[in-house]
């Protein structure tokens, strides 16, 4: 039985929700609890045939005897919340903690109002700065203050830390990645909290020691959103030429790219307390790896890279993305833990 968290290596888009999806599916946890910022971080899930972008919904919903749980570090837009409930049909197995801080529409006013946060950082606009900036000033409301929300309230990092005690497997859903953190990202070009693994445990309410497996995910090149120093950026034409143009889950804005970059991934990995790394878009970078269902199908360029990433971060490469849907992954972990 495990507790595993499940990180950003970059800077977000590397395809978490589509391994926190295959893990729940797989390992099939009693809990998925998600921590991070809030709404301004979207999840992309493909489950049979049908495309979900999650913003508030943990990803592994498509595991349907999971409980789903939101963590009280985590920013609510009750809107958003409430229309996703429909959309992945969870009512009756979604909770969110009671001091969840509540998006009000006041909050996503100021930011599209703000010059310096829409226009030189990029903001997603979605109000989860302005929220929190209330929090620390202790007057933002919570979801307990919210009558809409009344039947989802619940203690989480009670149910949490039970299901741990209890020997149940709990997976830990991050948002964003590391070098999106307000303290080790690329500020000012950050969001407004922390998102490493660290913070992931403290948005849920989960001690270190209760945590068994860290992985981080990262994508087989990089892409941002917003502005911020992207080495190695290329241009617009170059990346659709490559097929690596994307646009973002929440915003739509089209996401710069890079190639992959070492450094940055031993960094991560390094102040995550990395045990595994999982890797996305392996097919498009290796376009041979496209639904490719064991190692043995990948080119040997493919894996030069693997064995490259290994040895420069130390840490075994253990899950593999080979195409868009939840079950496009080769699984490596039988082999490498």
């Amino acid at each position: 039985m495990a507790t595993i968290c499940v990180v950003g290596g970059f800077w977000g888009d590397e395809g978490k929700g589509k391994m926190i999806s295959y893990l729940a599916l797989h390992d099939k946890p009693s809990i998925i609890a998600r921590g991070g910022v809030g709404p301004n971080a979207g999840h992309t899930v493909v489950w049979k045939g049908k495309t979900y972008g999650l913003r508030q919904i943990p990803s592994g919903f498509v595991q349907d005897k999971a409980r789903l749980l939101i963590g009280p570090g985590v920013l609510v837009n009750p809107r958003v919340f409430l229309e996703e409930v429909e959309v992945t049909d969870t009512r009756d197995r979604v909770g969110l903690d009671f001091c969840c801080g509540i998006i009000e529409e006041k909050h996503i006013k100021e930011e599209e109002e703000s010059a310096h946060l829409s226009k030189k950082i990029g903001s997603t606009k979605t109000g989860c700065g302005a929220a929190n900036v209330e929090r620390v000033r202790r007057s933002l409301k919570l979801a307990r203050d919210i009558p809409e929300l009344k039947e989802f309230l619940a203690d989480v990092s009670l149910e949490v830390n039970t299901a741990i005690d209890e020997g149940k497997d709990v997976i830990l859903e991050g948002t964003q990645a590391l070098f999106l953190s307000l303290f080790h990202g690329t500020y000012p070009y950050v969001t407004s909290k922390d998102t490493g693994a660290s913070a992931l445990c403290s948005d849920i309410g989960v001690g270190p020691l209760k945590v068994d497996e860290v992985i981080v995910v990262f994508k087989a090149y990089i892409t941002r959103v917003g502005g911020g120093p992207l080495e190695g950026e290329l241009s617009v034409e170059e990346a659709e030429r490559r097929g690596w143009l994307e646009r973002a889950t929440v915003t739509g804005r089209i996401r710069r790219s890079a190639p992959f970059n070492f450094n940055l991934a031993k960094r991560s990995v390094m102040i995550n307390s990395a045990t595994q790394i999982a890797i996305t878009k392996m097919d498009i970078v290796f376009s041979e790896c496209a639904n490719a269902r064991t190692i043995d199908e990948f080119p040997k360029e493919a894996l030069e890279f693997i064995e490259k990433v290994e040895e420069a971060t130390g840490v075994p490469v253990t899950l593999l993305g080979v195409g868009p849907s939840v079950e496009d992954i080769v699984d490596l972990r039988s082999e490498k833990l």
